[in-house]
C-alpha cells in the first residue's frame, strides 16, 4: 500500500453503537421469562450486550466464533524481561499451525476455531503463506532504547489487524476473539497501559512469564525507560504505537477497532490484547461497546486497564497464559447467556402466573 493509503487505513469511521432498541427489547424479554427478574445475574447482561449487537431479539446462537492469535517478537527480550527466550514466540506459532497449544484445546472445547497470524516473530521464513500474509517486519525494536518500529510499519501494522477483521467477517465470523503470542510482549503492553492510565511502572509491572525478583526489576526499568521515551506522544495512539508498542499490538489494535466497525461481538483475552483495546479505543472512540472482558488476568496492568475501559471480566481463573485462553473460557458462558435468553419460556407460553 502507498503511504497515502496508509494513512486513510490509520483513520476510523464514527463507531455506530450496539442497538439500544433491541437492548430494550432484550431486558423486556428477559422479565417475561420462567424467572424472577433479574435471578440469571450476569447472564442477562450478556445476553442483552448479544442481542444488541445483532440487532436481533431473541438473540441468535453464534455459529462461526474465531480466535485470532497476533504474533510477534519483541527487542526488549534481550533486556532479561522473560523467563523464556525469543525463539520460543517462532516455536510456539508452529505449536499453534499443529493444534497443540492451550488455546487450540480451549477454542476447540468452546466450539471456535484459531488462526495464528506472523506479524512480527523474529523468523526468515514464515510457517506459511496464510500465516505469514500480513507480516509487518521481524521483530519489533527494543523500546527501552529505540522505537518499536518506523511510521510506515505501524501504519502497516494497523492495516494489517484491519484488513484481518474484514477477512474474517466476510468469511462469516460471528464473534471474534483477539488472542497474542510473543516473549516480551507483556513489557511492551504494560508502557502503553502505564502512558495511557498515568500510572507507575512499579504499579503495573507484573511477572509475565514467571520471571523472578531480578527480572521484575530489569522489566519495570525497561517500561520506566519506554515510558521517559515516549512522555511526548501520549495523545496519539499512533505515535505511542511506534515508539513503545509493537508491530502486533498494532495489529491487535487495528483488529479490535475493525471488529466494532464491522458490528461483530470482541472478546478481549488478557493483558496484552487489552492494551492493544485500550489503544484502539482512542483510535476509535466507542469501538468498547462491542467488546466484553472475556477474564481478567493476575497482572497487575489488567485490573487498571478494564477500569479504564469499563468492562467487567467474565470469569477470573486466575489465568495469565495469553493466546486467547481466558476469552476461551469465557465464551461457553456467553453462549449460555444467548441459550437463556433466545430458548426459555415465557410466563405466557408455560402457563405460569407471574
Amino acid at each position: 500500500m502507498s503511504d497515502d493509503e496508509l494513512d486513510a487505513a490509520a483513520g476510523f469511521p464514527a463507531i455506530v453503537p450496539p442497538d439500544p432498541e433491541v437492548a430494550t427489547a432484550a431486558r423486556a424479554r428477559h422479565d417475561r421469562l420462567t424467572k424472577p427478574p433479574g435471578s440469571l445475574g450476569r447472564l442477562e447482561d450478556l445476553a442483552v450486550w448479544v442481542a444488541s449487537c445483532q440487532g436481533a431479539c431473541p438473540p441468535r446462537q453464534f455459529q462461526r466464533p474465531r480466535v485470532l492469535v497476533f504474533a510477534g517478537d519483541h527487542g526488549v527480550t534481550a533486556d532479561g524481561v522473560s523467563a523464556y527466550p525469543a525463539e520460543v514466540t517462532a516455536q510456539m506459532v508452529a505449536n499453534f499451525a499443529a493444534g497443540g497449544a492451550a488455546i487450540n484445546v480451549l477454542a476447540e472445547a468452546a466450539g471456535a476455531t484459531v488462526r495464528v497470524l506472523d506479524i512480527a516473530v523474529d523468523s526468515t521464513e514464515p510457517l506459511s503463506a496464510s500465516i505469514g500474509a500480513h507480516k509487518v517486519r521481524r521483530g519489533s525494536g527494543n523500546i527501552a532504547v529505540e522505537d518499536a518500529m518506523t511510521e510506515h510499519e505501524t501504519l502497516a501494522a494497523i492495516d494489517a489487524g484491519r484488513r484481518t477483521a474484514d477477512e474474517e467477517v466476510d468469511s462469516g465470523a460471528d464473534l471474534l476473539i483477539a488472542g497474542d503470542m510473543g516473549i516480551g510482549n507483556t513489557t511492551a503492553a504494560t508502557t502503553l497501559v502505564a502512558a495511557l492510565t498515568d500510572s507507575e511502572p512499579v504499579a503495573v509491572v507484573g511477572r509475565g512469564t514467571g520471571v523472578d525478583d531480578a527480572g521484575w526489576a530489569r522489566k519495570t526499568a525497561a517500561v520506566r525507560d519506554a515510558l521517559y521515551r515516549s512522555r511526548r506522544s501520549t495523545a496519539d495512539p499512533v505515535a505511542l504505537l511506534r515508539i513503545c508498542g509493537g508491530a502486533d499490538l498494532a495489529a491487535m489494535a487495528g483488529f479490535c477497532a475493525q471488529a466494532a466497525v464491522r458490528k461483530t461481538p470482541l472478546l478481549l483475552d488478557g493483558m496484552v490484547v487489552t492494551a492493544a483495546a485500550l489503544v484502539a479505543e482512542k483510535l476509535a472512540p466507542g469501538a468498547r461497546h462491542w467488546w466484553q472482558a472475556g477474564h481478567r488476568s493476575t497482572e497487575p496492568a489488567h485490573a487498571v486497564v478494564l477500569r479504564r475501559l469499563e468492562l467487567e471480566p467474565i470469569v477470573d481463573m486466575r489465568m495469565r497464559l495469553g493466546e486467547g485462553t481466558g476469552a476461551a473460557v469465557a465464551l461457553p458462558v456467553v453462549r449460555a447467556a444467548v441459550a437463556a435468553l433466545a430458548s426459555m419460556a415465557t410466563f405466557d407460553e408455560a402457563g405460569i402466573s407471574t
